[in-house]
């Protein structure tokens, strides 16, 4: 086991326990289908980007019992709701590329910090990050911050609500909601935190630099690369993750050409979303970079839904702009302060 775990390469292929992912799987694959599906009836898949990120509530206490659950999928919700409209204002100003970099980093930041003091699981801002990023991108218009903020308010609400559907079964398990204590002082005294925030701070701001500098089209995928790389909670587990992130994805984005290339109907991408969300949410806990099998394909087909681009560029930025954040954030974790020493 411990050969496996100094092996980023080696664990890619080890399974982890299933720990009944199931049951998360299925709350997350109803949570992002039904309002996706929603708004494709209604002819609206240009504002799916902001139903999914709502959506990702229901991935938020997939361990804890219903009263743990709702009180941190409240939370979550709601600092997602907030990224998403903070992404859709950053999308109002001239030269949004450049707003969104400073933008993503003060909201990683302030998410780590969160989501430690308030013991979150799943763990880290990747989400927060990932939907200002996205919502940013997006041509902005001043009716669409109103439109972003409940449209994702909403699917975090129903995604909130399908997580409670089990308790109906069980009278005695429906408790009000209850928020986690924080440990705010804690979180902020801990000195491997501080490390933690300084390197998200910087690791953004470098992979979204080097990316809207050099003209990418998806600098998003550069800075959620950072933040998947930097969370945990020990540096080997980084490095394993950063591994991870760039073998699941350059296999992912061979999973998603063919998906892609079909040119599946707005009904047919809902359907593979769905399913593509419960694979992930089986995998996710088991092996990372087996998850970004499903993972990968899941976003490419997200941002076909919402707003369809050319398949090839799209594959190609998919590959290189996370291999640019997970090679930036793997430079953070260099222990410089003793190789200068040396």
């Amino acid at each position: 086991m411990n050969d496996v775990a100094t092996s980023p390469l080696r664990s890619a292929f080890v399974l982890g326990p299933h720990a009944g992912a199931h049951r998360v799987a299925a709350r997350a694959g109803v949570s992002v289908a039904i309002p996706l599906l929603i708004l494709v009836l209604i002819d609206h898949t240009d504002w799916a980007a902001y139903a999914a990120f709502g959506a990702f509530t229901s991935l938020y206490g997939r361990r804890s019992g219903y009263a743990e659950r709702t009180g941190m999928q409240a939370m979550a919700g709601l600092f997602l709701t907030l990224s998403v409209v903070l992404g859709a204002t950053i999308a109002l100003l001239p030269g949004r590329a450049w707003w969104t970099v400073p933008g993503a980093a003060l909201v990683s930041v302030t998410g780590q910090i969160v989501s430690s003091a308030f013991r979150w699981h799943p763990p880290g801002s990747i989400f927060l990050v990932f939907g200002i990023t996205v919502s940013a991108s997006i041509p902005g218009r001043a009716e669409l911050v109103p439109i972003a903020a409940g449209v994702a308010a909403l699917s975090a609400a129903f995604a909130m609500l399908v997580g409670r559907v089990g308790a109906l079964r069980e009278p005695a398990q429906r408790p009000r909601a209850v928020v986690p204590t924080a440990n705010l002082e804690g979180t902020l005294r801990d000195p491997v935190q501080r490390i933690t925030l300084l390197r998200l701070l910087i690791g953004i701001v470098v992979a979204g630099t080097i990316s809207t500098g050099l003209g990418g089209s998806h600098p998003s995928w550069a800075m959620v690369a950072v933040v998947a790389t930097l969370t945990g909670p020990r540096r080997q587990i980084q490095i394993v993750r950063g591994a991870h992130r760039v073998i699941g994805t350059l296999a992912g984005v061979l999973v998603a050409w063919p998906l892609l290339a079909t040119h599946p109907s707005p009904i047919v991408m809902v359907v593979l979303i769905m399913a593509l969300q419960m694979a992930a949410e089986l995998l996710v806990g088991r092996n990372y970079a087996i998850a970004l099998l499903a993972i990968t394909p899941l976003a490419l087909l997200m941002g076909q839904l919402s707003a369809p681009r050319p398949i090839g560029p799209v594959l190609t930025d998919r590959a290189v702009e996370t291999a640019l954040g997970a090679v930036i954030a793997l430079a953070m974790l260099v222990p410089w302060r003793r190789l200068l020493r040396r």
